[in-house]
């Protein structure tokens, strides 16, 4: 089965009604984490809902994301973060805290949030750049 297949199978599956869609849900995230495909970022993080009745198994989501290497992981998350808070602000909120408790990652972020803003504006990312910047100060306050 492709790549295609599975992350349809997660879209089918996101809200974990029922015991099927948990199975669905998480065989798909199994499958896809056998072989991890960079370009499948953008739609694997545009699974999240937050109607999802199992938020503990979307966790294997995030999850599956935090494997991929961090940079291509945060190019993903700022290009797709506009649509994203919209159809998931409370997973978006998650992904974004996890990414400001690492400082490597809020330095890295902040960069591609800066460079996103630089080429395209958008207030989303504008916003995000600004709460990283103030994280950052205080990993450099605490460090001090």
């Amino acid at each position: 089965m492709t790549e295609k297949h599975w992350i349809d199978s997660l879209k089918a599956s996101r809200l974990m009604r029922s015991r099927e869609e948990v199975n669905a849900f998480e065989n798909a995230l199994f499958q896809l984490a056998e072989n991890p495909k960079n370009d499948d970022l953008p739609a694997l993080h545009l699974i999240f809902d937050d109607r999802c009745q199992q938020p503990e198994v979307m966790f294997g989501l995030v999850h599956l994301l935090e494997s991929f290497a961090l940079e291509e992981q945060l190019q993903a998350f700022v290009a797709i973060v506009p649509e994203l808070i919209t159809v998931a602000p409370d997973w978006t909120k998650i992904l974004h805290s996890r990414i400001l408790n690492d400082k490597e990652a809020c330095r890295l972020y902040r960069d591609k949030l800066h460079s996103a803003n630089a080429s395209s504006p958008h207030f989303i990312r504008q916003l995000l750049e600004e709460s990283v910047i103030y994280r950052l100060t205080q990993f450099d306050a605490i460090a001090s």
